[in-house]
């Protein structure tokens, strides 16, 4: 359907209907740029976002008196988390700053929750790929969040990767009720309490503990852990300052993390499991590159084929990986995840476009992602899934550092684009291309039916990897 209005409407704009409302998708670059240089006052990304994050917030306060009576607390979630993003700008300048100096941290913790998500043996073994690419996952990310050992307790996994199943499936109900119902109907369906509770049972003894070295060492607190949770302790004001608001700031970090970059990976190895061949490439360059320069950041950043194929899986599959960290930037933002449109915004009121496009207040506006990313008029063979088609073009003259995985445009917008483009693409990037650089030299994988790409799931305009796949690993063959 998306395809269809992009092949009849291209380089204007068309509406589609989805459960609660009307969609209008623009196709013309002009109308891209318009509405990425759009104001707040008028195409406004934090009403979209708020939108969005209702049916997180609904949750939250629709369990109050439950939350009240397990936390002793009178917090609620509400907006504040999406009109006070302090974490935006932390996760754009602090942590990306800090990749080099935390990427052995990085790298330690995805081998050791790769060994313990999918064994090493001789023999193929059948794994059910979704849950396990979200437990290492969850677990390499963490370790930049909390730190060790709380990264690998198992209850704590457990439930961050619980919650954002449960936020997912609960949003996708309450989509389909009037926003005045919302808060009754999450009553109902609503384990989210439940998720928080066990959240502050154990980052509140991490936090405690760390204010308490805070006030005693000061400046002089040689030990200081270098992870997100100190930095958001750091900055944080006020309120923002208690546990359950940097607990539930953590777990909306986790729901945004876990959720995009996990199936993102999937995407890209569902494509590595149809055709093994691409093992041979991605390996040579993978081992020449670690021999001479061992596993670092930069040796990272020097895999094109590596950073090729997770760019073509992303172009290929138009899975917005930065969508829920730009959902929580709010007035910097996008999206939902794994989307065939991006950077959607909410017409605050009438608004006119250039060439004359009309949008009423109160109509959602995004961009075509999918159809742009496969507009033979762009990309050659744009329906071919080309792993290596990036890194050829880098290899052009001029060219080097245009079609990196984390360089947008608006031809390519799984990151969103311009200044809204997703703060955490850097971090995203690094983690999966070490995952994907680990992988390819530690495992031989294959589909059951060898060659066979399994069919995407489609559910209104999103666009998701098949949760029930499974796929045969063992440890590489020498």
């Amino acid at each position: 359907m998306l395809q269809e209005g992009y092949d009849k409407y291209r380089g204007s704009a068309f509406k589609v209907a989805q459960f609660s409302h009307w969609h209008v998708v623009i196709t013309s670059p002009t109308l891209i740029e318009e509405l990425y240089k759009a104001h707040n006052d008028e195409l406004s990304l934090l009403d979209a976002v708020i939108e969005v994050g209702y049916s997180v917030s609904s949750f939250v306060q629709a369990n109050h008196t439950a939350l009240e009576k397990t936390l002793q607390s009178d917090y609620t979630i509400s907006h504040d988390i999406f009109r006070d993003a302090y974490h935006i700008p932390i996760i754009r300048t602090q942590l990306t700053r800090s990749l080099s100096t935390l990427f052995d941290d990085i790298r330690d913790e995805l081998c050791a929750s790769f060994n313990d998500a999918i064994p090493l043996t001789d023999e193929w073994t059948k794994v059910k790929a979704i849950p396990a690419i979200m437990r290492v996952v969850c677990r390499t990310s963490n370790r930049i969040f909390v730190g060790l050992p709380l990264c690998r307790n198992s209850d704590y996994i457990d439930l961050n990767t619980q919650f954002t199943i449960e936020v997912v499936k609960a949003s996708l109900i309450l989509k389909l009720f009037p926003r005045f119902l919302r808060k009754f109907v999450a009553y109902f369906i609503s384990s989210t309490p439940s998720y928080i509770a066990r959240g502050v049972t154990h980052l509140k003894p991490l936090i405690e503990e760390r204010y308490r070295k805070m006030a005693e060492f000061g400046d002089d607190w040689d030990e200081k852990p270098n992870d997100l949770l100190m930095w958001l302790m750091e900055v944080a004001q006020g309120k923002e300052r208690e546990i359950l608001p940097l607990a539930i700031r953590i777990l909306t970090m986790n729901f945004a993390g876990i959720h995009t970059s996990s199936l993102s990976f999937a995407h890209a190895l569902y494509h590595l499991a149809a055709n093994p061949e691409y093992l041979v490439d991605l390996r040579d360059e993978v081992e020449s590159i670690v021999e001479k320069e061992g596993w670092t950041k930069a040796s990272l950043r020097k895999m094109r084929k590596v950073d090729s194929f997770l760019r073509e899986s992303q172009r290929y599959n138009s899975l917005g990986l930065g969508a829920l960290l730009q959902v929580l930037e709010i007035a910097r933002e996008s999206d939902m995840s794994f989307i065939l449109v991006s950077t959607t915004r909410l017409a605050r009121k009438d608004v006119r476009f250039s060439d004359g496009t009309f949008i009423p207040s109160g109509t959602y506006v995004s961009v075509a992602t999918m159809p742009i990313h496969r507009d033979e008029g762009i990309y050659d063979d744009a329906d071919v899934f080309n792993p290596w088609r990036f890194a050829d073009m880098r290899n052009e003259e001029g060219e080097g550092f245009k079609h990196q995985m984390v360089t947008t445009s608006i031809e390519y917008m799984p990151f969103g684009h311009g200044k809204h483009a997703c703060p955490g693409r850097f971090f995203a990037a690094n983690e999966l291309k070490g995952m994907l650089a680990h992988l390819v030299v530690t495992y031989d994988i294959k589909f059951e039916n060898e060659g066979v790409m399994p069919k995407p799931l489609q559910l209104e305009i999103q666009h998701i990897p098949d949760p029930r796949v499974e796929i045969l690993f063992r440890k590489r063959a020498t």
